[in-house]
């Protein structure tokens, strides 16, 4: 298993490498990042929570280790971590069936074609 804690301050130390080499870059995400904070209509756990399932569907192990670490801090539960995981796993899971209704949908309209020639 990766140790979640030790990528987190090697992300860290990386990110800060970026930061020296394009410094508006960081600033950028640094606005994006804090302006959804400004009025604090969530709250910082639901925030995290939220980040969390973003981060699951995304596959971003640097989102996971973070937004984990700050939900945790910021009084989430295992599980409450676990039910904000459940609707990434749910939301992820209507996409597809979503994607996979487009899919029948070409198909028909490639079968139409095909009858047509």
């Amino acid at each position: 298993m990766l140790n979640w804690i030790d990528y987190r301050q090697e992300l860290f130390g990386r990110i800060g490498e970026i930061a020296k080499l394009s410094p508006d870059t960081v600033r950028g995400y640094q606005a994006l990042s804090s302006a959804g904070q400004k009025k604090d209509l969530l709250g910082a756990k639901t925030r995290e929570l939220i980040a969390l399932g973003v981060a699951v569907s995304l596959r971003c192990d640097g989102c996971i280790t973070v937004h984990t670490a700050e939900a945790l801090k910021h009084g989430a539960t295992r599980e409450e971590i676990a039910e904000a995981l459940g609707v990434a796993v749910a939301v992820n899971a209507g996409a597809a069936m979503v994607y996979s209704a487009r899919t029948i949908d070409a198909a028909a309209a490639y079968a139409e074609q095909a009858a047509a020639e």
